[in-house]
């Protein structure tokens, strides 16, 4: 596999979608959040959306694409959870006692609000049958909240560097 390539076609993807606005940044997110396990670096997009559009639209466009992207790994989960229970039983016996202890809500969050890998955790709770309702929006407040911090730091970071370069 050419990473090269890939990633070339990505950025022209990404060039494409950001002339569509805010609809590219709901599509981005998406497309970026589907993907599971492979990471697709969405965030510098939206560090760079924060300066050129409302920061705080841009926010909530990319939380509302990267939740919508998210439930592919859910629906994965959840689809084919005999599968991947059988083969990982050793695995997910560990992550059982989280949904017992009632702390996944607040997991969620945490996984959706970091760089840590939340695909994992969508898996694990389309595979544990667990609400889906409560799933989207535990990941809408995390993605919201990295998406805020990522496009208002693009807001005032990139304004920040282009004075120090006198631009």
């Amino acid at each position: 596999m050419d990473f090269g390539a890939i990633a070339t076609k990505f950025l022209l993807l990404t060039e494409s979608l950001m002339s569509l606005g805010y609809l590219g940044i709901i599509v981005i997110n998406f497309i970026a959040c589907s993907s599971i396990i492979f990471p697709i670096p969405a965030f510098l997009i939206i560090f760079a959306a924060g300066r050129f559009m409302n920061p705080l639209l841009v926010a909530l466009c990319a939380a509302i694409g990267a939740v919508f992207g998210e439930l592919i790994g859910y629906g994965v989960g959840r689809g084919g959870g005999k599968i991947l229970e059988k083969r990982h039983k050793k695995f997910l016996k560990k992550y059982k006692k989280f949904f017992r202890n009632g702390i996944i809500f607040p997991t969620i969050i945490a996984f959706a609000a970091t760089p840590l890998p939340d695909d994992v955790i969508g898996l694990i709770c389309g595979i544990f049958g667990y609400n889906i309702k409560r799933f989207f929006i535990a990941t809408f407040i995390g993605k919201f909240i990295m998406s805020t911090a990522l496009a208002f730091g693009g807001y005032y970071g990139i304004a920040a560097i282009l004075r120090f370069f006198g631009g």
